[in-house]
């Protein structure tokens, strides 16, 4: 027997990522060039670290209230309220992804539409439909930027939620603030809710980048989290902030599924807040203007202003950029298919977040393949 009767229907459409697909592939290979990975490739701060660990020694390895620590709840709040003067409701996640999971829980009805933009991150999609909804990706191409009309056109009355990333995966792209702006002001005019995704908040090289908190604070769901600016994939920690209704509901459902973010982590996250990470910040911009010459004459793409990918259009000589990828990979050389973000299948995504001689080896490569 296979079991094959049991799963629910929900689950079928849903394949598996093709991230880690590429990441499990790579796994098997003898010393690839790994350009796929959104992980930095730098380690977790010492502070970071020596906090986690002190934790541990001191016995705070169970269960903490839903909320999370106060100490960690206290530093997220007076860190909000100094960048936007706001004091929402707040939240500590299992991840930026864990807050999305229940924000979606939370919020969408059978039906409900939720609208992104298109290139997006791969769960958008499959977690919108897992609850129920209905995924409305609207065009972002060519230059990945908002376009607030697109959005308005794609608004109907089953239309619940627009989620805004910015920087942008697997773009890169840093909206403009005043279509932002735009944005935050249909949610007003629709009555919607803004989610806004800023996982990359502090990965933004030419400027800090817009949130809609600035322009519709009321209606907006942030969500961060602490993977990339300090390199804490693995320990799953984010946040949530926003309207009291909405935190309650989803701080109720986090009881029920992931029960509250790991203890150790949450003081680990509490050391993060107050660690200086502007120099690890400075090389990934270098890293970023790094991977832009390299690919600069060989291919189109539109530089990225933050994150630590670049999203790049595959040669027209090949089929489709499936057949380009596998290509690289034939080559020691792992890049993930832009069909995985997306329902156009034209670009591909390089990560930067590698070391320099390997991006340039790679970015070497795929030259090679393009000419």
């Amino acid at each position: 027997m296979t079991g094959e009767h049991f799963i629910a229907e929900r689950i079928k459409p849903i394949g598996s990522s093709g991230i880690r697909r590429v990441f499990d592939l790579g796994a098997t290979m003898e010393n690839p060039i790994n350009l796929s990975i959104g992980q930095p490739d730098f380690p977790v701060p010492q502070s970071v670290k020596d906090a986690m660990i002190q934790a541990i020694q001191d016995d705070h390895n169970g269960y903490t209230v839903t909320r999370g620590i106060p100490a960690l709840r206290e530093r997220i709040s007076q860190q909000l309220n100094d960048e936007f003067d706001w004091a929402p409701d707040v939240f500590v996640t299992s991840g930026l992804s864990g807050g999305l999971l229940l924000a979606l829980m939370a919020c969408i009805n059978p039906g409900d539409e939720v609208i992104f933009g298109d290139p997006y991150f791969v769960s958008y999609i499959h977690l919108v439909t897992l609850v129920g909804g209905v995924p409305k990706p609207v065009s972002l191409y060519d230059d990945f930027q908002l376009y607030p009309e697109r959005i308005e056109s794609a608004i109907t009355d089953k239309t619940k939620m627009i989620i805004i990333c910015a920087p942008g995966n697997p773009t890169g792209i840093v909206f403009r603030d005043d279509d932002v702006r735009a944005v935050a002001e249909l949610a007003c005019k629709h009555d919607l809710l803004v989610v806004s995704d800023e996982i990359y908040n502090m990965l933004s090289y030419d400027g800090p980048p817009p949130s809609a908190v600035r322009h519709a604070a009321e209606r907006t769901l942030l969500l961060r989290g602490f993977s990339k600016s300090y390199a804490m994939t693995g320990l799953r920690l984010g946040y949530a902030a926003g309207p009291a209704a909405l935190i309650s509901e989803m701080a109720k459902l986090q009881q029920y599924t992931f029960v509250c973010a790991p203890q150790p982590v949450q003081y680990g996250g509490l050391a993060a807040l107050d660690t200086d990470m502007s120099a690890e910040i400075e090389i990934y911009r270098k890293k970023r203007d790094l991977v832009c010459r390299e690919l600069e004459g060989a291919f189109e793409f539109c530089r990225p202003s933050g994150g630590f990918y670049v999203f790049v259009k595959a040669p027209s000589r090949f089929a489709n950029t499936s057949e380009f990828v596998e290509r690289a990979i034939d080559h020691n050389v792992l890049i993930i298919p832009g069909e995985v973000f997306s329902q156009r299948d034209t670009h591909f995504r390089i990560s930067y977040a590698a070391p320099d001689d390997q991006i340039r080896e790679g970015c070497r490569v795929l030259r090679g393949l393009a000419s």
